[in-house]
């Protein structure tokens, strides 16, 4: 599952992003793309929310270059091009922007414009994972469920889909509970000392 959405930050109007989105404030071109993507003091308009997002892309800012990646990867007023999605999907992971490895080992789960590859995506998961991300935490416990990318392992398996329970993540009980009824109680142990021990040492 992909991670796309990241939300404005505050709550200032259209007309007072765009003028410090002129100014070059990389924020501000942000929440104004943000803005302008979803219709909020504004028709909605994707090709200014390409716009404004690219801009403050360029000047580095990871969430932007999250959402630039989304509009490339769903072809939202620009050319569908999961080429340009990896791009800046990438930009963003590299600066530990969790919503952006989640979907960047997506795309190497998927092989969409780079060569498929489970390792590399286990190794973006395994990253967004830690900084708390729910989706990635399900994502990686299907990777050990599976053995993609890693060796198959109930336990770890089982150990993160408890974990992205616990962040919230819907759905992902029935699929501990599944991988439970093929565990021995030995492998249940081990999962919850597991779990214990991970989320005293990310929390």
């Amino acid at each position: 599952m992909f991670g796309f959405f990241e939300k404005k930050t505050s709550g200032f109007s259209v007309k007072w992003y765009r003028k410090l989105a002129e100014q070059g404030d990389a924020d501000a071109q942000y929440n104004l793309g943000y803005m302008f993507e979803n219709g909020q003091d504004t028709p909605q308009d994707y090709i200014e929310a390409v716009k404004w997002y690219r801009e403050s892309a360029e000047q580095g800012g990871a969430k932007a270059q999250n959402n630039l990646a989304r509009m490339y990867y769903e072809g939202q007023s620009v050319r569908q091009d999961y080429k340009e999605a990896v791009k800046w999907f990438k930009k963003a992971a590299k600066q530990g922007h969790a919503t952006a490895q989640n979907n960047l080992a997506r795309m190497y789960y998927e092989g969409q414009s780079v060569r498929q590859d489970y390792k590399e995506a286990v190794k973006w998961y395994r990253k967004s994972a830690e900084q708390g991300y729910a989706g990635a935490q399900s994502n990686l416990g299907a990777m050990y469920e599976t053995g993609q990318g890693v060796p198959k392992n109930y336990a770890m398996a089982h150990m993160f889909y408890n974990i992205a329970a616990e962040s919230g993540h819907k759905g992902v009980v029935e699929k501990r509970n599944n991988v439970a009824e093929g565990m021995t109680a030995s492998q249940l142990r081990k999962a919850q000392r597991l779990s214990g021990e991970w989320t005293q040492t990310h929390s």
